[in-house]
């Protein structure tokens, strides 16, 4: 039997998965009940997602990754190399208007011009 199909290591990748549902929706300070309300889904699903009890559907991962502002890949942990910086700085900026997103984009244009101004310098 493969080495990466075995019960134990699916079992290990559901028990991550619920473990990074858990640490993602508490991370954005969202309770159990306002993501059940965002999917449609009952608050006891939720809970189950998050203790491995029931396991999540293709669908309901990619409505928890877009939720979340995440991908599935992320959430399923096939994705390690991921700049944490930068996921931080996407989730900050998520709910700003489109007139502030424009402010911050300026901004770290000009930052970005001026790194490159000091390292020809």
């Amino acid at each position: 039997m493969d080495q990466r199909n075995s019960p134990e290591d699916r079992d290990d990748i559901e028990r991550d998965l619920a473990l990074r549902l858990r640490e993602e929706r508490d991370y954005l300070g969202m309770s159990q009940d306002q993501v059940a309300a965002a999917l449609d889904l009952p608050r006891a699903a939720v809970s189950a997602f998050e203790t491995g009890r029931r396991k999540v559907s293709s669908a309901e991962l990619a409505k928890l990754a877009r939720l979340y502002g995440t991908t599935p890949d992320r959430l399923l942990g096939a994705d390690p190399a991921v700049d944490e910086k930068a996921i931080r700085l996407f989730r900050a900026t998520k709910t700003l208007s489109d007139h502030d997103k424009d402010q911050v984009l300026r901004f770290v244009e000009f930052l970005n011009g001026v790194g490159a101004t000091q390292k020809g310098s």
